[in-house]
């Protein structure tokens, strides 16, 4: 064999070598080594821990800007919770022929509105969004009024909405942390993350002639390590738009970038800095945090405690500025039911308080005949002894 031939076969298993490498390496290798450069930075940046809403990350957090089809998280949520996901909807004509992405609706046909909510996050779908928006108010108009009295009820107050898709309209804005606090409300609902972590959903045919068979558009979802959610966005005037969610170690993060160039590498990157340098944190523990309490009665004590459990993100040196306080009363008048609120326990990060919850009996204690006796002879046996 030629020293010529020999050098092409090693040049050749070389080449092999590295193809299978990268494809091990898959997205995250890719993301790795695009972070020797710093992704380019969004318009306004947001990271938020999705239980609690502690904000992990900003940058122009609170500037207003168009933020394109991420709108469709809030239509989503909205009809969540207010609909039957499993009524059959037959399509109106006025839904059909919205301009820009669309899963072709078609006048008379028939969908679920569960159905419809996976043609509007997985393809984006401005026609669905209007069918959902007239299934549910019965005009656009009055679904807009309700998108932004639920943005307010969310604490979105910098948002304006005014429309259910995201096509452009003077005045409909929100800010990358308004759209966090939005995106974490529906990723709280276990059918909203259900839908938008969906890599695909097939729709039967309901009239249109044809099955309907949806692919996520969220490259997220096949790129990044823990993806589950939400949404893409794209306007000439929004730029590129993302809302991404990810979880690791039990942690839910959601992140926001408005008019991102470089929407989806900006995203695992502030994603990984999150995950990087902070944690959830176990401050309270309802299986170990009970209290005894006395009673009237030294025979008998009442037991306390919380029935939920606390977690929240910190990083390892904020440990230190968290403050638990416990409220309760010197001793309890008996009889006592289960679940009688007894006092409060609050917890403080930086004197800001993060979490409250009653502090309740854990079970029935009684006052019986004998207890009353017992207090009776203990009373008489005292002033005996003080007489003596």
């Amino acid at each position: 064999m030629g020293s010529g031939t020999r050098m092409f076969k090693q040049a050749k298993l070389i080449l092999v070598t590295i193809l299978v490498v990268f494809s091990a390496l898959g997205i995250n290798g890719y993301y790795r080594s695009a972070y020797a450069e710093s992704a380019a930075v969004s318009a306004g940046e947001a990271v938020m821990e999705v239980t609690s809403g502690r904000l992990l990350f900003e940058r122009n957090a609170d500037q207003t800007l168009p933020m394109a089809s991420t709108t469709k998280i809030l239509t989503a949520i909205i009809i969540i919770d207010d609909c039957d996901l499993d009524a059959v909807y037959e399509i109106p004509g006025r839904a059909c022929g919205v301009e820009g992405s669309s899963i072709y609706l078609v006048p008379k046909e028939h969908m679920t509105i569960r159905d419809l909510l996976y043609g509007l996050m997985l393809r984006s779908g401005n026609d669905c969004a209007e069918a959902l928006a007239l299934y549910h108010s019965n005009s656009i108009e009055k679904f807009v009024d309700a998108m932004n009295q639920k943005a307010i009820q969310i604490g979105a107050n910098s948002s304006s909405f005014k429309n259910p898709h995201g096509l452009p309209m003077e005045g409909h804005v929100t800010t990358a942390r308004d759209l966090a606090l939005i995106a974490a409300y529906a990723l709280r609902n276990p059918i909203f993350s259900e839908i938008v972590s969906a890599k695909q959903w097939t729709i039967p045919d309901g009239g249109c002639g044809y099955t309907r068979v949806l692919q996520n558009k969220n490259k997220m979802l096949y790129q990044y390590d823990g993806a589950d959610g939400v949404k893409t966005g794209f306007t000439k005037k929004a730029g590129r738009c993302l809302v991404s969610s990810a979880t690791r170690s039990g942690m839910r993060l959601v992140s926001v970038v408005l008019n991102s160039p470089q929407m989806y590498e900006r995203s695992a990157e502030i994603l990984n800095d999150c995950f990087a340098n902070y944690s959830l944190k176990k401050l309270f523990d309802a299986s170990s945090g009970y209290y005894s309490i006395p009673t009237q009665t030294k025979y008998k004590n009442c037991i306390v405690g919380c029935e939920q459990d606390f977690f929240y993100p910190l990083q390892e040196d904020e440990l230190q500025e968290v403050r638990i306080e416990c409220n309760l009363p010197q001793n309890i008048v008996l009889p006592v039911k289960k679940g009688d609120c007894f006092g409060k326990l609050d917890i403080y990060f930086r004197n800001q308080l993060i979490f409250s919850q009653k502090i309740i009996s854990i079970k029935d204690v009684d006052y019986s005949y004998t207890d009353i006796l017992r207090d009776v002879i203990d009373k008489f046996l005292i002033r005996g002894s003080e007489c003596g």
